[in-house]
């Protein structure tokens, strides 16, 4: 009943907020892209100002009403879905583009632009957003900010984190807190922004951000290599790295290619097939850079690295040949994939994925697997597809079984469960294969100051 209490208190002291409660909207609102967890809130709630969101989350720590946050609920861990009757708080209303501070090449954004939004305002500027990824036509700028989105660019951009020069939240109190204010130089002690930048909402809910913009990249080039075996991928990664300037690095396997081939999102880039495809970018400044590229691809196809490959001619050659990478997630989608989204130090990738090749070949030795990733910055995706023959809580239900000893080889490699898709529900079981005790400890301790009666995104990334 305390959900419907907080309603019947929202409605009196907020009337303006709109509030959805019908069967659909609380399906459409209460998950992500995950289907691990049968959605199941209380209600929808659409506040429009950071001041309606303290005054929700004042009401419902009056209340003890759990909340939950949703962006554009293109998250992969189940980190936005409310499974256990809590209210949802949408920022879908507040997503405006506020002051451009053009001196600081920065703007300030509400949680709920969409990050395609932001890119196509930072190139009316002559200026670039720099975090990309497949989903970016429909996730928010607090989403990013909640997992520390990662994508395509990462190698020379960094991560969400990066780009974050200020934010304004409100944390598990009520209380507003307006953090960094821009600025690139601040000592003046802690600086919390960085603990909300990946804190999934359970520390409070992002309504604002300052965001860094930079130079538009020039001449981007790209090419598609096809290459025998793995550590070719990590020996190319070397190569071509220590001579360009790369501004992407990925990888997907003959698996992913099927698919997206099969499913008509792109064309082949030639005519032979390899095991393995890399695909790097790089900005061709003069006609020199091409000619180092060049230059470094004959030699490492010399060595038996490079089986075939092709180079972006055009900006639309450009276009065809990232449809390969980034169509991966959307076509496999229809394979309800088992998702593992892991990370090691690229000194590590050739062992790791030796040693995680073998673990699958053992144990799923009549499912499907897709492989693809941002390898420049060490970062896998390990995708198992469902067989037609299993329903979904059966193949769960096998690929979990497996799970602990994926994540122990992750932590042999001391690497990360998670990369970029955030803890969630889904990866929560599993902290401490990245995480010490003693780490799991503080985090718990941060939260119960920023939100002493766990209201924020209960039961994500651990429980209470």
């Amino acid at each position: 009943m305390t959900a419907q209490n907080f309603l019947t208190a929202l409605s009196q002291a907020l009337p303006e907020i709109p509030v959805k409660t019908d069967a659909d909207s609380l399906d459409n609102w209460g998950k992500d892209w995950t289907k691990h967890f049968a959605p199941d809130a209380s209600a929808i709630v659409f506040p429009k100002t950071t001041e309606e969101v303290a005054a929700i989350v004042k009401l419902a720590n009056e209340h003890g009403t759990p909340l939950v946050p949703s962006g554009g609920r293109t998250g992969l861990s189940a980190g936005a879905v409310a499974a256990h009757g809590e209210v949802v708080v949408s920022f879908d209303r507040m997503n405006a583009i506020g002051t451009f501070y053009e001196a600081d090449r920065m703007v300030e954004v509400e949680a709920g632009v969409v990050t395609k939004a932001l890119q196509e305002f930072a190139e009316s500027k002559d200026l670039y957003y720099a975090v990309d990824f497949a989903s970016s036509g429909s996730s928010q700028i607090g989403g990013n900010i909640g997992t520390n989105a990662g994508g395509i660019k990462v190698i020379r951009y960094g991560m969400t984190r990066n780009q974050i020069l200020g934010l304004t939240v409100v944390t598990g109190k009520g209380d507003i807190l307006e953090l960094n204010g821009g600025m690139l130089k601040n000592a003046t002690g802690y600086d919390f922004r960085h603990l909300f930048i990946g804190a999934e909402g359970t520390l409070g809910f992002v309504t604002k951000a300052l965001i860094k913009l930079e130079k538009q990249p020039v001449n981007l080039t790209a090419m598609v290599l096809g290459v025998p075996d793995f550590n070719s991928v990590v020996a190319l990664l070397d190569r071509f790295g220590k001579a360009l300037n790369l501004t992407a690095f990925e990888f997907f396997d003959n698996v992913a290619m099927d698919k997206v081939l099969a499913a008509g999102h792109a064309k082949p880039p030639f005519d032979s097939r390899t095991p393995f495809y890399v695909l790097l970018e790089f900005e061709a400044l003069s006609d020199d850079v091409l000619d180092v590229a060049m230059g470094v691809f004959e030699n490492c196809a010399e060595d038996g690295l490079i089986e075939d490959g092709v180079m972006s001619q055009s900006v639309g050659q450009l276009h065809e040949l990232w449809k390969l990478r980034e169509s991966i997630s959307e076509t496999i989608s229809v394979f309800t994939p088992y998702k593992n989204d892991v990370s090691v130090l690229i000194s590590h990738l050739g062992n790791f994925i030796a040693d995680i090749e073998t673990i699958v070949k053992e144990n799923y030795p009549d499912f499907e697997i897709c492989w693809f990733g941002h390898i420049g910055d060490g970062n896998l995706h390990l995708n198992i597809l469902k067989p037609d023959n299993l329903s979904k809580d059966e193949f769960f239900a096998k690929c979990q079984t497996v799970n602990t000893l994926v994540f122990d080889t992750v932590k042999k490699y001391k690497g990360s469960i998670s990369a970029e898709h955030g803890v969630g529900m889904t990866k929560k079981p599993y902290l401490d294969y990245t995480r010490s005790q003693a780490e799991i400890d503080y985090m718990k301790a941060v939260k119960a100051v920023f939100d002493p009666n766990n209201i924020m995104n209960r039961g994500k990334i651990f429980d209470v």
